[in-house]
């Protein structure tokens, strides 16, 4: 079944669930997130699935927020509609993926930028292809604190996340294996095979040990605080839209600094 962006399959025991708009980079509407949402509970309520690997067709995992989406753009315009809509697109949805009781695989290849960036790292693992890049090019470009949810502490490090973040520049895969940000990172040719093969040994694992051990894993950065911590961020980057930069900038800015990003060059 096709929904909005979205591409679902089962493949034995896992249901693979991948961005479908490769024309434009997988760039993330409202319609493919709330389509993405929903396909994850369908996932997560199918005791035939053991393991949810989120994918992307094409060149690229996703260059971030569509930002010609009506939808998107028609909740920007006031702080109380942003908030709802971002709590619930972006907040609530990136908390589902780190919630699921099953192990969520993201297969990157290509740019990861921006909201691509955020919901492959609310997933439990990653691999990548060596022809993969991750960024977040958000204060630069738009002038505030961007990140809707700031899990790059958590994932590269305090001091990497500072960088990348400050400075808006853009990590390789072999950067991220470094970090420790991915788990893998294979050929580009290998990235289906690699990723399927992993999913397949993990799905041989018991169901119920798995999800114990993943309540196990994920309570020992809630105990350092990472959900208040995602939690304080989210509401500061919500009062950082109503800045006189931030309310000097526009949306434009935003699509020609990934646009720089996708194209290699620095910005």
């Amino acid at each position: 079944m096709a929904e909005p962006g979205l591409l679902i399959e089962r493949i034995g025991p896992i249901a693979r669930l991948s961005h479908n708009r490769p024309e434009r980079r997988n760039a993330q509407s409202a319609a493919f997130l709330d389509a993405l949402d929903s396909a994850l509970a369908d996932a997560i309520a199918d005791p035939a699935v053991r393991v949810i690997v989120l994918g992307a067709t094409g060149a690229h995992f996703s260059a971030g927020h569509y930002l010609k989406d009506p939808d998107t753009m028609r909740h920007q315009r006031n702080p109380e509609d942003r908030y709802e809509f971002e709590s619930r697109c972006y907040r609530d949805y990136a908390l589902r993926l780190w919630d699921a009781p099953k192990p969520v695989i993201a297969q990157v290849q290509g740019a990861c930028i921006a909201a691509g960036f955020m919901i492959a790292n609310m997933c439990d693992l990653i691999v990548a292809s060596d022809d993969a890049f991750f960024a977040d090019p958000v204060v630069g470009a738009v002038a505030i604190s961007g990140v809707e949810m700031l899990v790059h502490p958590w994932v590269m490090g305090l001091r990497q996340a500072k960088e990348f973040l400050y400075a808006g520049g853009r990590v390789t895969a072999a950067e991220a294996l470094a970090m420790g940000m991915v788990n893998r990172v294979v050929p580009r040719a290998d990235l289906e095979g690699v990723t399927l093969e992993l999913a397949e040994r993990i799905a041989r694992s018991s169901p119920f040990a798995l999800r114990l051990m993943k309540r196990s894993l994920n309570r020992t950065a809630e105990i350092q605080g990472f959900r208040a911590a995602l939690d304080a961020h989210f509401d500061t980057h919500q009062l950082s839209h109503m800045s006189t930069d931030g309310q000097a900038r526009t949306a434009g800015d935003m699509g020609a600094a990934i646009g720089a990003m996708k194209r290699g060059s620095s910005v």
